[in-house]
């Protein structure tokens, strides 16, 4: 140390109190002006359904189910589109046939009850979060064969269930805002991947929308199933991101964790609004349970 910088007056102690404080401040002042760097407003806190009963370590769920093992299904073709391979995003072509899409609609017909929201633990309805109508099937033939299914596309995973499946109904206005499918991230027991299969496509509207997905560009062969068109009102509207059209008997399909059991900040995601007609969807979520 040289004369002149032992002549310098000694420095105060740092105030780590006023930092933290300081830190503090800022993170609600980002939260409160919409989280800037998103590409969408604040995320919601509310998540989608969870299991009726909870889940906690190795304690067994009644809502998980497997299919039979006897179980024969005819066989079913589709085309896969990897649109990201982490997190693992894939757009399924033609995962219902038609006829299996007329099944689910007959089937949801007397059960339609108001969707609900999980905001902290707590099951409730708020239609500014999310309005529409779900129906929980019963587990035939042939929605056994779509739960084999999601299986098999993802490889029989071991330790992996499926939980039981809701068919969505969104009419005119119908959406879901902002939010993500984890629902756990114990890495014993969680909510590990989502089928997002639309069963009925509306005239206008009800995209899949991911906000922090990049978006390919105009005249990328992804336009055929992407908005490719939201690019030009990105900035105006808010959107940013992907919008997966939603194309009747197709499916988007995401990983929700990591291999450590981290939740893909990547997959928020919203369904916009229907503006015409009415969507149909159908949700298919793998639940890891190590045994």
């Amino acid at each position: 140390m040289t004369a002149s910088s032992r002549s310098k007056p000694s420095q105060q102690p740092y105030n780590w109190r006023t930092a933290i404080e300081l830190v503090l401040a800022a993170l609600v002042l980002y939260i409160i002006v919409g989280a800037p760097g998103l590409g969408a407003t604040a995320l919601s806190r509310y998540v989608a359904d969870k299991p009726s009963t909870k889940t906690t370590g190795h304690v067994s769920n009644s809502t998980l189910v497997t299919p039979s093992p006897d179980l024969q299904c005819v066989e079913h073709t589709y085309q896969a589109h990897v649109y990201s391979t982490r997190p693992l995003i894939i757009y399924i072509d033609g995962f219902l046939n038609k006829s299996e899409a007329r099944h689910l609609v007959d089937a949801s017909t007397s059960r339609w009850q108001t969707s609900t929201v999980y905001n902290n633990g707590v099951e409730t309805t708020d239609s500014t979060v999310r309005k529409s109508e779900r129906a929980l099937l019963t587990r035939d033939h042939i929605v056994q064969c779509l739960e084999a299914r999601a299986l098999a596309i993802q490889g029989w995973p071991a330790d992996t269930y499926i939980e039981q499946l809701w068919t969505q109904r969104y009419n005119v206005s119908g959406h879901y805002a902002m939010h993500y499918d984890w629902a756990s991230d114990s890495k014993i027991a969680r909510r590990a991947s989502t089928f997002n299969v639309y069963v009925q496509a509306p005239q206008r509207g009800g995209g899949t929308h991911f906000p922090r997905l990049p978006h390919p560009g105009r005249g990328s062969k992804w336009c055929k199933f992407i908005d490719c068109d939201v690019e030009t009102d990105a900035n105006d509207a808010g959107l940013g991101g992907v919008v997966f059209k939603p194309r009747a008997g197709a499916a988007v399909f995401w990983q929700n964790f990591d291999e450590e059991g981290r939740g893909f900040k990547e997959t928020v995601h919203a369904g916009l609004p229907v503006l015409e007609g009415i969507k149909i969807g159908l949700n298919i979520w793998s639940w890891y349970q190590k045994t």
